[in-house]
């Protein structure tokens, strides 16, 4: 068999063809790629050759189920810039016994890519569209959209929003719809849409530019601000972590007690008295794993709050795991002047000894928000 173009890679046991455990076509085989000294250089290559656009991480085989074949390639060196895998350095890997745990992996973005930037994480915003590449109307996108796509593409959060003109125009028609982020989406494809474009969509491009990639992700949690830690540099290691980068308590002696306060266009806003309940407090506590509610008072307790109050009323039912999965409906009501804001105290956390504690990370860390 001779392999061309991307018929010697291909990407298995991932949620599609563009995510998976890698397999390479050597020595008339197919076969698994050692992990070690794998990393996001290697990875890009991989998606550019199977024209999945931008590698968004490299976890380990172990995270695509168990794998099958013998390892065939081991130890590759990619500077990031081939256009196949075949043409970056690597070892025999046939000598190596090793479980399929450390089979090297990869999750590529299909859907969306930054085009025209001085780097992956800035340029012109296109997505997929009909196997072709179409860039996004400036009137169908805002900062939550962005968050998401900075999110995506693994390029930390977005710093500057531009109408078009700072790069190359885009080619072609415009994407048809309308983006819904709300922006704590891991991918840009779970955001709904509505139809468009609008009439006055005429190449005005979406121009983003993201902070850069981040040294630190969290994998494998219930939402993007939790779950295993994984440096990119040095690969992976288990060190859970929990934060929150929607709601927090303000003014208490820890971080398990104080005003309650959300997040509403990227500031801290306190919540109403009247919207709030025992339900609601109990999956705050457990969001900023603060263990129990143990009381919940009207303000005066840790200071007022300033600004407007969040704008919703909290309608949770108590066993959510995070506030922003509570249905919500339009408020707040008239009587919701500063003194009226909620407080609560929760019981801290249990450790393995059984005694409760309190830990002293922050509520609001802002990794991948």
């Amino acid at each position: 068999m001779i392999c061309n173009e991307a018929d010697d890679v291909r990407l298995v046991n991932g949620s599609s063809s563009c995510s998976g455990r890698v397999q390479v076509f050597r020595w008339g085989q197919w076969g698994t790629v050692y992990q070690r000294n794998w990393d996001m250089k290697d990875a890009a290559v991989v998606c550019r050759q199977l024209g999945c656009g931008s590698a968004v991480s490299v976890p380990s085989g172990d995270h695509f189920g168990e794998g099958s074949g013998r390892m065939v390639l081991g130890d590759v060196s990619c500077n990031g810039t081939e256009s196949a895998l075949r043409d970056c350095g690597s070892l025999d890997g046939r000598e190596h016994n090793l479980p399929h745990t450390l089979d090297a992996g990869v999750i590529c973005s299909d859907f969306v890519r930054l085009v025209g930037g001085s780097d992956l994480c800035s340029g012109r915003v296109e997505v997929k569209s009909n196997q072709s590449w179409s860039p996004v109307c400036d009137a169908h996108f805002d900062w939550q959209d962005a968050r998401v796509v900075c999110r995506e593409l693994t390029c930390g959060r977005p710093s500057a929003l531009h109408r078009g003109g700072h790069f190359v125009q885009g080619e072609g028609p415009f994407w048809s719809k309308r983006l819904q982020c709300e922006g704590h989406e891991s991918f840009l494809h779970e955001c709904l849409t509505s139809n468009g474009p609008e009439q006055n969509c005429t190449h005005e491009n979406v121009v983003l530019i993201c902070s850069g990639p981040d040294d630190v992700r969290l994998v494998n949690g219930t939402s993007s601000c939790s779950g295993t830690v994984e440096v990119f540099r040095w690969g992976q290691f288990d060190a859970g972590v929990i934060c929150s980068d929607f709601v927090r308590l303000v003014g208490g002696s820890d971080r398990c007690s104080g005003r309650v306060e959300v997040t509403s266009s990227q500031s801290w806003s306190p919540v109403c008295d009247v919207h709030f309940d025992w339900q609601d407090a109990q999956v705050v506590c457990r969001e900023l794993d603060c263990g129990h509610p143990s009381a919940l008072h009207r303000g005066g307790h840790f200071g007022q709050g300033e600004g407007l109050f969040w704008s919703k009323r909290l309608q949770c039912e108590g066993h959510e795991s995070f506030l922003h999965e509570c249905l919500t409906s339009d408020g707040p009501e008239q009587n919701c002047t500063h003194g009226s804001e909620v407080e609560l105290i929760c019981t801290g956390t249990d450790d393995v000894s059984g005694r409760q504690t309190t830990r002293l990370w922050p509520t609001a860390v802002r990794w991948w928000t």
